[in-house]
């Protein structure tokens, strides 16, 4: 026969059978069967076994409730999702066994505890639903209430799902590859299948229809946009089966635009180093860490979404730099700014735990005086005579005072994390309560002066008042003393020293106390939730001061960094050039000593100097000044200063990136394989808006095949129409520089190097012409190298040079061309002369390689 609560148990599980189901029984969450043997082997606890009837012993593990979030941390880690069911009812007043449901299902996407979020990165849940070639991908960040959705072309998804890195991924269940197909490329992210149905048109329409409230979906910019909606309904519809207490958060819906920002792959996100950086991607080494000193999290996270969507639109840019602008031009009201900043708390996340019945007393104190703080910083926005620009800032923040006040006049100033011990509302706030208190402490103050009463009346010394669970409060008199009990003492416990007592008196009182206590955590409880309830209601305005406060955080941020590093405001504008002066690296600038970075100028333009061919040896910084020219624009473009003298920044609708030598071991793809189809997809997706920076293209093959396929990208991007986008192109092979003289708007620079008797100084300076020596040996020897390779290279190198002369000599003898690296395109034949009639502007990257790989076999063949 099985027990009530292991037919409650087994109810409850039938419905979450995907979950590890935490039931909450007292002062615990137990797991039964297998979430037991799970739990007890991912969390390292006991596994023991307990009756549910007779001859039905069970598996058993179980967690303090009071550790609940350090486990589910673990558990989530490991890729779980976790039910909690919850006690619903009064264990005291339940008829039977006591009402239990599942209160939230915690998942990767949604997560509300601050030890499992990251302080300054929202933590998405998204839906995504492909049909055809396009997509409809929404996202929501249940402790910030964003939620958002888009629909656009299915290439865009992988750079989509770059920028959100989204924890969770709801997808149809119908969409997941069968046995021994191929998972698609979502990245590292949970996929959580959700029947067909949730994406259903109509299903996903109405949801969001009543969700909302609403008749249509104009209004969310996505009544003609099928796809986008049917996410968003998907998502709604997966959070009000799982976050019950969080669907009332979302109030509001966008529909994200992709053609209003820069599109960045992941590549790019990397080669950059836009949020890690350096050899093992340390995060203090990332353009983030350079541009962020934000005092929030919200402003932290509002930064990091800044530079990961550049914006397209120049008034939307002018804006923000008008804003970095002005506090830029005043340290002191900056910082009369940043100190208030520093005592604001993040209030999206705060009122948000507010409105899904998670917050504790500390949570509204916190919220209460980040809202004091507000309309100070709206003041401060106002009292300069330039406030104009940042009056769109001022007038986002509302005036709060009633909720602040409501929290003052309800919560003591340094409550308790908890709720229920009668030290949360503040006296005067409830006369009920207080009266209730006054009670209690009468009573106590009776028990406090019992036992000096006592003494004084039995005239024993000895006597003392004690209090324990089992009996209460009692009066212990030793045995010596024991014929000197009065006569109304009531004997309740017999100990081997002495004797315990009651009075009917002591009784009342402590029943007075008891009830009190009891009455007093009801009611402390009630009066809280109350002032929770009252502070939801204020929601919308608060979050809109929490976004205003946001932005005000980024915008000092970049000022306070532009003010410290010397940064400038570039003129933006829709043109094609980039011009830059002095312009310098911020990451690598900040890990230098000061002054030691060398400045570069750069400028490029689609009708000008638009293919720059720079050569020069390794370790002279060469990556370096490419990648700085594309993280200046990037900057220019998210309205931040930059690193420079002066600039000027035609707006560019991608940066593409190509750096670096990497396989993926996983997809079978060698180095050169990477190199290669990440090359293709820069120059099928680049367009003359587009800026390109290409470091080393073609090392991952042999010197002949690289060379060619370099030269042959090289002339596609500035030849063919579709292209002829700005381009740096950072190479080793000398030989590329040949095409400044047939390409009009190829050009060449190198950098400087300075030799005195074998030694090697590296210059760092940027200057007009094509280097001639790479340098590999001095930078081999720099590197630590042992003496003996290092003699033994050089006597190598020495040896192929001596060839190369010789050959060059022979060649001349018999009339020919000298060629000492480039027979390939140097000496007559009919490949050579077959080569040069394609016509390289309408062939396909592809195309170009299965005609090279052609040309290549015929070569051997006529050897």
């Amino acid at each position: 026969m099985t027990t009530p609560v292991r037919r409650q148990y087994l109810g409850v599980k039938r419905e979450h059978q995907d979950e590890i189901l935490l039931f909450r029984m007292g002062d615990f969450y137990e797991t039964f069967d297998d979430d037991a043997r799970l739990l007890s082997r991912e969390l390292e606890i006991a596994l023991t076994s307990r009756e549910f009837g007779k001859g039905q012993r069970v598996p058993l593990a179980g967690i303090p409730y009071h550790s609940l979030e350090a486990s589910l941390a673990r558990l989530i880690k490991k890729g779980h999702k976790v039910a909690i069911c919850e006690q619903v009812s009064d264990p005291a007043t339940s008829k039977g066994i006591v009402d239990r449901e599942v209160v939230r299902v915690v998942t990767p996407g949604t997560i509300i505890e601050d030890a499992l979020l990251e302080r300054n990165a929202n933590n998405y849940l998204a839906a995504l639903l492909v049909e055809g070639d396009s997509v409809g991908l929404s996202w929501v960040d249940i402790t910030t209430s964003e939620f958002a959705t888009a629909q656009f072309d299915l290439a865009q998804l992988p750079v989509e799902l770059s920028r959100l890195t989204p924890s969770e991924l709801l997808v149809p269940e119908d969409s997941l590859p069968e046995d021994g197909e191929d998972m698609p490329d979502y990245g590292d992210v949970m996929l959580t299948p959700l029947l067909q149905d949730a994406f259903h048109a109509d299903w996903g329409r109405e949801t969001l229809l009543r969700h909302f409230g609403v008749a249509s979906l104009e209004s969310f910019g996505c009544e003609n946009k099928p796809l986008a909606a049917r996410a968003a309904g998907a998502v709604i519809d997966y959070l009000q089966q799982t976050q019950r207490g969080a669907i009332g958060q979302i109030t509001t819906l966008y529909t994200h635009s992709t053609a209003d920002y820069m599109i960045l792959d992941a590549q790019t996100r990397h080669n950059l180093e836009l949020y890690e950086g350096g050899r093992w991607g340390a995060v203090n080494a990332s353009l983030l860490s350079v541009l962020d000193a934000t005092k929030t999290s919200m402003g932290g996270r509002l930064l990091r979404r800044w530079l990961g969507q550049p914006l397209l639109d120049v008034e939307r840019l002018l804006r923000r730099q008008d804003a970095v602008e002005w506090f830029h031009r005043s340290a002191l009201r900056r910082e009369r700014i940043v100190m208030l900043l520093e005592s604001v708390s993040d209030m999206e996340r705060l009122v948000n735990r507010v409105r899904g019945h998670n917050a504790t007393p500390r949570d509204l104190v916190s919220l209460a005086n980040s809202l004091d703080a507000a309309p100070k910083i709206k003041d401060l926005l106002r009292e300069d005579d330039d406030a104009d620009k940042v009056e769109w800032l001022a007038e986002r923040i509302a005036d709060n005072g009633e909720v602040v006040e409501l929290v003052r006049q309800a919560i003591g100033d340094d409550p308790p994390i908890s709720v229920g011990d009668g030290n949360v509302i503040r006296q005067g706030f409830s006369p009920e309560l207080d009266e209730v208190r006054g009670t209690s402490r009468n009573a106590q103050d009776y028990i406090a002066r019992l036992e000096h009463k006592e003494r004084e009346r039995t005239g024993i010394k000895s006597l003392k008042v004690g209090y324990n669970r089992v009996f209460g409060y009692y009066i212990e008199i030793s045995n010596a003393n024991l014929e000197q009990a009065p006569d109304d003492y009531v004997r309740r416990q017999t100990l081997v020293g002495g004797e315990r007592f009651i009075t009917p008196e002591m009784k009342e009182y402590e029943s007075l106390i008891l009830n009190a206590q009891d009455r007093i955590g009801e009611m402390e409880s009630a009066l809280f939730r109350q002032v929770c309830q009252q502070v939801a209601g204020y929601a919308e305005p608060i979050l809109r001061t929490a976004r205003a406060i946001a932005n005000i955080d980024a915008f000092a941020s970049l000022a306070e960094v532009a003010s410290l590093h010397g940064y400038v405001r570039p003129v933006l504008d829709d043109g094609a050039a980039i011009v830059v002066k002095q312009g310098r690296h911020p990451v690598v600038e900040r890990m230098l000593p000061p002054g030691d970075f060398v400045a570069n100028d750069t400028a490029l333009a689609s009708d000008g100097e638009q293919l720059i061919i720079l050569t020069g040896p390794n370790m002279a910084g060469k990556s370096t000044y490419i990648r700085q020219v594309a993280v200046i624009t990037l900057m220019a473009q998210i309205g931040s200063f930059v690193p420079a003298e002066s600039a000027r920044i035609g707006v560019c609708d991608r940066i593409f990136t190509r750096v670096g030598l990497q396989d993926d071991l996983a997809m079978g793809q060698s180095t050169f394989m990477v190199e290669m189809v990440e090359t293709a997809a820069i120059l099928n997706h680049a367009t003359p808006r587009s800026l390109i920076v290409l470091d080393e293209i073609g090392r991952g093959t042999s010197t002949y095949d690289g060379l060619a396929i370099a030269r042959a990208v090289a002339e596609h991007i500035h030849n063919n129409p579709r292209l002829g986008c700005k381009t740096l192109f950072a190479t080793h092979y000398h030989e590329l520089t040949q095409l400044a003289d047939t390409l009009p708007r190829a050009f060449n620079y190198n950098v400087v190097v300075s030799e005195d008797k074998g030694q090697v100084v590296f210059l760092r300076n940027i200057a007009p012409g094509g280097a001639d020596r790479s340098y590999g040996v001095h930078v081999a020897r720099l590197a630590g190298m042992p003496s003996g390779v290092v003699s033994r290279a050089w006597k190598v190198l020495a040896e192929l040079e001596n060839s190369s002369k010789a050959k060059g000599a022979a060649s001349r003898r018999k009339g020919g061309v000298q060629a000492q690296q480039m027979p390939l395109l140097t000496f007559a034949s009919p490949v050579v002369d077959e080569l040069l009639a394609i016509d390289v502007a309408s062939l396909t990257p592809l195309d170009a390689i299965n005609r090279l790989y052609e040309l290549q076999e015929r070569a051997r063949e006529d050897q």
